[in-house]
């Protein structure tokens, strides 16, 4: 969640060049040297471009193992991440992960495979829960130390696919449900994560470090979560693919929750193909989450959401283009152009442009519905997860008082005070907005615009471009024209691609439908993807270049 939209390299650079780009926000120090990691990388294969296909492809042919791939991706989170350019990206890496690896390189030998994700490291979010020996914490110091009991849902769906946990990433605190001055990406347990592609630039929230790590091939794959944009938007801005599934797709079961009226998590990956793939695995029926009880029945409509990509296709296709959303300046404008001429190329009939109807006048009802769902589902999680000293909002908000140093230093917690004097008098004007946002974002908007021109999806920029990092005065506005909150409201599908670039800094098109449409969606993307070709690695850049 971005608060702020609401009222109120390459890297396949040599090693001693990039380490040589290291900057703090602090300041500018000397050079740390080139570590064991960074020697082991620049000595090892480069698998920091290939896909979920072509590293299986490499471990059935036996030239790679789970163990090797897992030990890769360990010595480039050190060598990237903890020293080097420091993304800060990792929050934690997995102390059993290379144990996993063998097991499942032993699975592999005995001939037993779990599926397309078997031996692959992922990275989780860490508002995502793992029973295991990391800590579970939303970025929060008040929940450091102890780790969550038990395994969220789509946790366990991974691991029974076979997917090595890898570790957990960096996160705008609390889903960025703290504060209308936070930057995103920053959080008290792991400080601020940078953007790959131009290091003092924001990789936006609230699945900050899920965006910096897969852009940067940190790991295959990684999991994020989003109530409004915290996939699509850092997806966009560190260059990658982000899909935010309908509300229902995915379990919500032992996620931090924010609100879950929008919650879900979703994949983000370096292409359509691999977050396809991640998809078909975290969804699926959970009887511990309601809202779930149709997702078997919708993910097996098309055998698989890797397998509706098999055909994807622009032609014949209607697209809709909402210009009034996700970049707002002329360079912004003229790379939509750009998107808009591609999709004509490709086939796609396109209107140009097309009103979203309503967007913006449900501004106050969706911050209505956050507040008060976050109250009562934090406690309820909180309540249940029995964290000495953090059993409630309360608590926690105590908790950032008494650790001011750490946890107040660059913004305060003014949405989680007025979340915590909340009266029940208030509930009947919190399910009056639930209703009227639910309907202006859906019913009366994307549907309505989509049934008017008789559209398969709406199409329109996910973000601007990366701004400057600012600690003092956080994200400062920067997202007020993000694509993401109708499709949010509604709990819609939608994706956000790689379209091009401004001063080095990506940009992403998004693809938009009604609810159940994920299929459709994330073919329209792949299939623009595979035409445009815009992604590329990041380059660590300290700063924008002028010249």
């Amino acid at each position: 969640m971005r608060p702020t939209r609401l009222p109120a390299l390459a890297l396949s650079l040599a090693l001693g060049l990039t380490l040589g780009l290291a900057l703090t926000l602090s300041g500018c120090g000397s050079h740390p040297p080139a570590t064991p990691a960074a020697n082991a990388i620049s000595a090892a294969p480069d698998y920091s471009q290939l896909d979920i296909a072509q590293l299986q492809q490499r471990m059935a042919d036996g030239s790679l193992s789970a163990h090797q791939l897992t030990q890769w991706y360990l010595d480039r989170i050190a060598a990237l991440d903890k020293s080097g350019p420091q993304l800060n990206a990792v929050l934690t890496v997995n102390p059993d992960a290379l144990t996993l690896a063998d097991a499942l390189d032993a699975e592999r030998k005995a001939g037993k495979l779990r599926g397309p994700l078997h031996g692959i490291p992922v990275l989780l979010k860490d508002n995502i829960d793992t029973g295991d020996r990391q800590p579970t914490t939303a970025g929060s110091l008040a929940l450091a130390g102890k780790p969550a009991p038990r395994d969220a849902h789509i946790t366990q769906r991974l691991r029974e696919a076979g997917a090595v946990i890898l570790g957990k990433t960096n996160l705008s605190e609390w889903a960025n449900y703290r504060s209308t001055r936070s930057s995103s990406g920053w959080s008290g347990a792991g400080g601020q994560t940078r953007n790959p592609h131009v290091l003092d630039r924001s990789p936006c929230g609230s699945s900050s470090g899920s965006g910096a790590a897969i852009a940067a091939s940190l790991a295959a794959v990684a999991v994020g979560t989003e109530t409004d944009g915290s996939v699509v938007c850092p997806a966009s801005q560190n260059g990658i693919v982000g899909f935010k599934p309908t509300l229902g797709l995915v379990s919500r079961t032992g996620i931090v929750p924010l609100a879950h009226s929008q919650d879900t998590a979703g994949p983000m990956a370096r292409s359509v193909a691999d977050a396809a793939l991640l998809l078909d695995v975290l969804a699926g029926d959970d009887s511990a989450d309601s809202i779930t009880t149709s997702a078997a029945a919708h993910a097996a409509q098309h055998s698989g959401f890797a397998a509706a990509l098999q055909h994807a296709s622009l032609k014949g296709v209607r697209l809709g283009v909402v210009r009034s959303i996700g970049g707002q300046d002329d360079r912004g404008r003229a790379l939509l152009d750009a998107v808009v001429a591609t999709l004509r190329a490709q086939g796609a009939e396109v209107i140009d442009p097309v009103a979203l109807p309503h967007d913006g006048d449900y501004g106050k009802d969706e911050l209505r519905v956050l507040t008060w769902e976050f109250r009562h589902d934090l406690d309820s999680y909180l309540a249940a997860r029995a964290h000495p000293g953090a059993g409630s909002l309360a608590d926690v908000v105590a908790f950032n008082q008494s650790h001011a140093d750490r946890e107040l230093q660059w913004f305060g917690q003014e949405f989680m005070v007025e979340a915590q004097a909340l009266k029940p008098a208030q509930q009947a004007a919190y399910l009056a907005s639930l209703a009227r946002s639910k309907q202006l974002a859906g019913r009366d908007g994307i549907d309505a615009a989509l049934q008017r021109h008789h559209l398969d999806a709406l199409v329109s920029l996910t973000q601007n471009p990366a701004w400057v990092i600012d600690l003092v005065d956080g994200d400062n506005g920067s997202n007020a024209f993000a694509s993401s909150t109708s499709a949010a409201v509604a709990g819609y599908p939608h994706a956000t691609v790689p379209a091009g670039f401004v001063h080095g800094l990506p940009m992403g098109v998004s693809f938009i439908g009604t609810a159940w449409q994920d299929a459709k969606i994330l073919a329209l993307a792949q299939a623009f993807e595979q035409a445009q070709q815009a992604r590329r690695a990041p380059a660590l850049l300290p700063t924008v270049k002028t010249d």
